[in-house]
């Protein structure tokens, strides 16, 4: 594969608006700025430091709830900060958006604890703050205890949750494409019109789990719908998201595994109808890189001190909805039917894995693929797993903040460059025309074209506009 025709790497940095987000404990270490989160001057100089590494994003995680199972409480939680406190990740985005001029931002929203409506109101408006570096991250929930947060008593089915959402999507695409017109807006000061009331329509909505009628608040933003993200692996998340997203987050360390996921998210699109590059894959890592391989041993047994592999067993717990507290080290922990991350519990089903296997894989307290080693051998080991699976990047996962991050762009970045595989300018547009270089719009092929409003005079539409205008 030539450098002229090779897939440029994506890259986002993937975080959450807490001290503990993925790499439990390191919060202890004494060069670690995570617990200035609660600060916007924390978040501002991230963004801009990842627009100077070119990163196409900041994918920010969230969770409505608390890890509450592992030893049924939540002391270790707290203790270690294991994502609590959390804040709402979406009140950060302006802020990050005034002090870069390309980074785009992906947002975590559980929709089951949303209204349509409000939330599409909220993402149409950031997306025109943003001008269109906006994109969601749809979760559905998996935490009991963010039922009980919202006074329900238990979490819907697992695959009943996809129903919801399936229908909280359409109607979200109802209000993006189509209330307004594209050329709506007229802004007429002469003939003192703002908006054409003939190109503005009523959505009319009556469905099983939603009702909506009346006319989207906010006009088309550079997008209209953000460009959309999901991380769903069980059969029926998998049918979701290779029927919705843009970008889907695949989790795994062996790259032929990879390869057959990647390959059945492939497969799974064009089966829905769209094409199989319609879709951006990308692998959660973890780097540790240092000037050589020495460096590099020694920056992860440093950060080891500080870590916390049972912090990480505890995340996991709430992962599976299991206690795995109550497991000896050694003892391989059954299969258990849960209503949590299925694809994470499918692994009891598949393999004999202990406290102690589990452990091994949380060195750092997070269990993403950990990349240890010098510039060149992470850009190395980085372009060969993309070729290797097919995947199109990754989302880099921060261990020591803001250093983490600074030494993977000055490292890395410039060893991806020389090699002709990572990008070296921004391109233009929105985030979705980045991505795709096909413009701003959602493509013909995906689902939400079937909701498009297609140009006609709609005189009903007027009545309805003055009747809630009077």
């Amino acid at each position: 594969m030539s450098q002229t025709t090779a897939k440029k790497i994506l890259l986002n940095a993937f975080d959450m608006n807490c001290v503990g987000h993925i790499n439990h404990g390191l919060w202890t270490h004494p060069r670690d700025q995570s617990h200035r989160f609660n600060e916007l001057s924390y978040w501002t100089e991230l963004a801009q430091t990842l627009e100077q590494g070119l990163f196409d994003g900041l994918f920010l995680a969230d969770i409505t709830g608390v890890y509450d199972v592992y030893q049924n409480g939540i002391d270790l939680t707290l203790k270690e900060s294991i994502q609590l406190p959390s804040h709402d990740p979406s009140t950060l985005i302006s802020a990050m958006a005034l002090v870069t001029q390309n980074l785009s931002f992906g947002v975590t929203v559980n929709l089951s604890y949303e209204q349509p409506y409000q939330f599409a109101r909220r993402f149409a408006s950031l997306d025109h703050l943003t001008q269109g570096r906006l994109g969601w991250n749809i979760v559905t929930g998996y935490l009991d205890s963010a039922e009980r947060l919202i006074g329900q008593k238990d979490l819907r089915d697992h695959d009943a949750r996809y129903d919801q959402a399936e229908e909280f999507l359409q109607l979200c695409y109802q209000y993006w494409e189509g209330s307004w017109e594209n050329d709506a807006l007229r802004k007429d000061k002469q003939q003192r019109i703002f908006t054409d009331p003939n190109k503005v329509h009523s959505i009319n909505h009556q469905g099983q789990y939603y009702q909506s009628q009346g006319v989207f608040q906010v006009a088309p933003s550079l997008q209209r719908t953000p460009t959309l993200f999901q991380a769903g692996a069980s059969p029926k998340g998998l049918q979701f998201a290779t029927r919705h997203a843009e970008c889907i987050f695949i989790g795994g360390d062996q790259p032929e595994k990879i390869r057959q996921q990647v390959n059945k998210i492939r497969l799974q699109a064009t089966q829905q109808d769209r094409d199989e590059d319609a879709i951006k894959i990308f692998v959660g890592i973890t780097v540790v890189v240092a000037e050589t391989h020495e460096l590099a041993q020694q920056r992860l047994a440093e950060y080891r001190q500080y870590a916390s592999p049972e912090a990480g067993l505890a995340h996991y717990a709430s992962s599976v909805g299991i206690d795995l507290a109550k497991f000896a080290d050694d003892e391989a922990i059954p299969y258990q039917k849960s209503n949590s991350i299925a694809s994470v519990n499918e692994k009891f089903k598949e393999q004999r894995i202990s406290k102690n296997d589990l452990k091994a894989q949380h060195v750092l307290g997070g269990r993403y693929p950990l990349i240890v080693g010098s510039a060149t051998e992470v850009a190395e080991y980085l372009i060969e797993l993309l070729d290797q699976t097919g995947i199109d990047g990754f989302n880099l996962t921060r261990t020591v903040a803001p250093e983490s991050h600074n030494d993977f762009i000055r490292l890395v970045i410039p060893e991806l460059q020389q090699r002709g595989r990572y990008k070296t300018e921004y391109a233009t547009g929105s985030l979705r025309n980045k991505l795709f270089a096909q413009g701003d719009h959602l493509a013909a092929s995906h689902p939400a074209n079937q909701f498009r409003c297609r140009p006609h005079n709609n005189t009903a539409t007027l009545k309805i506009i003055e009747e809630i205008s009077a």
